[in-house]
């Protein structure tokens, strides 16, 4: 029998173009849940609203630049209007960036991964709050990385940025207490992505987990049923949850 869970829900998923985002977007959608895709490609985003419609789902794509943050609370305002609420936020919208000594870093490419993958998602945040917290049970899933923890050489900005957004998760988590919202961190780990094959040239995809395993690990994060708050989990944790 299909999975359900997420049947009724609407789910915001960033960065749905492609990798783990795309893949999340594709998992959701089989266990009912109706999705608003984002990304900066209006093709690549079509291309996964047919996958989705195949799946007997729906899918709203806005084509948005994370660095364009006036269109955040324009967005919020269209969801308000036409659901109001928020049933789930995947913050997977995310950026690489220049992989150097932090010496000889591009200023204009450090403030961009910056701006991408923690500035802009504050800005979600603050528009998006009002409708999750009017949804009977609102769910947050922030996508962060193994180097958010640790300081490894070379990998500037980017793990700077993801070690950011994992303080700025718990703070939220820790305003939210009080309400129906789960809010939750999730490390994906190693996945078979287009951002992993720039970090990592001479990988072989095909030895490590693909984006559509990974995703499975997403949706007890997003069920009514998660109970977790605040913390920050592994994918390996919960693909058998």
């Amino acid at each position: 029998m299909q999975n359900q869970s997420l049947k009724n829900k609407l789910i915001l998923v960033t960065g749905a173009s492609r990798g783990i985002g795309h893949a999340v977007a594709l998992q959701a959608a089989s266990c009912g849940a109706e999705l608003i895709i984002t990304g900066r490609t209006t093709g690549a985003l079509e291309e996964l609203d047919d996958k989705i419609s195949e799946l007997g789902s729906k899918a709203t794509i806005v084509e948005l630049d994370q660095t364009d943050v006036e269109a955040m609370p324009r967005l919020a305002q269209a969801i308000a209007l036409r659901w109001g609420k928020l049933d789930g936020f995947v913050a997977n919208a995310g950026q690489l960036g220049q992989m150097a000594p932090l010496s000889h870093t591009e200023a204009d490419i450090f403030e961009r991964t910056l701006q991408v993958n923690l500035t802009s998602i504050w800005h979600q945040i603050r528009a998006f709050d009002g409708l999750l917290r009017a949804a009977p049970a609102g769910r947050v899933v922030f996508v962060t990385s193994g180097v958010a923890q640790g300081g490894p050489a070379y990998w500037g900005a980017y793990a700077i940025s993801k070690a950011g957004l994992e303080s700025m998760a718990r703070i939220y988590a820790a305003e939210t207490e009080q309400t129906n919202l789960k809010v939750n961190i999730l490390d994906p780990g190693v996945s078979a992505t287009a951002m992993r094959a720039s970090a990592f040239p001479g990988e072989d995809k095909n030895t490590i987990p693909q984006p559509e395993k990974t995703a499975q690990a997403f949706i007890p994060l997003l069920s009514d049923s998660c109970t977790s708050h605040g913390r920050r989990w592994h994918v390996s944790e919960l693909w058998d949850a």
